[in-house]
């Protein structure tokens, strides 16, 4: 079958073999794009060249803190898609075990996909199918009515799902996530030893109250800041404030960071260099035992590949002078001390 797509994010429905059964259509001739892609293949053997096994170590489990998964066309059938959220790229779990066999990547933490919005039945059955390889982060329900709290008590003591997700664009229209319902299911959060991670993709500043008001409330319950809250390298006055905002979130232990999605927070492309300073500051700010290095994938596939994603952090990280050691903790340590006994070391 062929496929359409736009060559931006979008990893159209495709019979796998990583990207490169994808049949292109569109402004672009196949020439054009095969210059492309030889382009970038010599860019990253250049970036690559030596990287991984000086700051890394062999016996480290890596960890991807932050993806997603959900339903192929066929397994639709079973896990429908919410209506009007039909995914327009592969995201199904034999897709990613693919990436993730090439990657060198252990575990995961499956984030809940939007597609699948409160209907957790595909993550779950995928977490029941590898119980010693992924962890779910369900979506939190906000309804008014409280229902989301037992949801999400349900979720955590019945399949293995050990983080929440707040999108607060999921609230009431004109409510924070610091109303009733969202102090309950944070405080709920913290009870059951679940992380709450943030997802502040219009801007960490339309967020920060809330989460400095949280997190002051309820010291209990552990933060995760997915794709280091949006926040770009500081160029203008309003990216500085966001910059500064999220290294002052540091003084709340339970706060920690996902270095994530990074080509949603570079200014630049592949290998994302300009976040040099980004991921020095949060480890001098949190420390690498706060730190957590994380895919986004399936968006990440057509942006870079699934297993450059996990390189380009390396590359910075060489760049930032990190050890091996912190490398160490920012690849799979940090993400492991938060679920203990989920990833065994070799």
């Amino acid at each position: 079958m062929a496929v359409t797509l736009r060559l931006t994010n979008s990893l159209a429905f495709s019979s796998h073999p990583l990207t490169s059964s994808v049949l292109f259509r569109g402004s672009k001739s196949i020439g054009t794009i095969t210059k492309i892609a030889s382009t970038i293949r010599t860019v990253k053997m250049a970036a690559f060249a030596g990287s991984d096994s000086e700051t890394t170590s062999s016996t480290s489990r890596v960890i991807d803190s932050h993806l997603h998964i959900w339903a192929s066309p066929q397994e639709a059938e079973t896990y429908p898609y919410f209506p009007g959220q039909e995914p327009t790229l592969t995201g199904d779990v034999n897709f990613l075990l693919k990436n993730m066999e090439e990657a060198r990547v252990d575990g995961a933490l499956i984030v809940q996909p939007i597609n699948h919005k409160f209907d957790h039945s595909l993550v779950t059955s995928v977490l029941k199918r590898y119980p010693s390889k992924f962890v779910g982060c369900c979506l939190a329900n906000p309804a008014e009515d409280g229902s989301g709290i037992t949801h999400l008590e349900n979720l955590v003591l019945e399949s293995n799902y050990r983080a929440v997700r707040f999108n607060p664009y999921l609230w009431p229209s004109g409510q924070k996530m610091t109303n009733a319902v969202g102090k309950a299911l944070f405080s709920k959060a913290g009870e059951l030893c679940v992380p709450v991670g943030f997802m502040c993709m219009k801007g960490l500043d339309l967020h920060i109250a809330e989460i400095e008001e949280l997190c002051t409330e309820f010291p209990k319950t552990t933060v995760l800041l997915d794709h280091a809250g949006f926040c770009k390298v500081p160029e203008s006055g309003e990216a500085k404030l966001a910059y500064s905002q999220l290294m002052k979130l540091s003084r709340f232990p339970q706060v920690y960071v996902k270095f994530s999605a990074l080509f949603r927070i570079s200014r630049t492309g592949f290998p994302y260099q300009d976040l040099s300073p980004l991921l020095s500051q949060l480890v001098s700010h949190f420390g690498a035992n706060r730190v957590m290095w994380g895919s986004d994938f399936p968006f990440v596939v057509l942006e870079c590949g699934y297993k450059e994603a996990k390189e380009a952090v390396t590359i910075i990280a060489k760049e930032a002078s990190l050890s091996s050691s912190e490398m160490d903790w920012i690849l799979g340590k940090t993400l492991m001390q938060l679920f203990p006994g989920q990833w065994v070391l070799p």
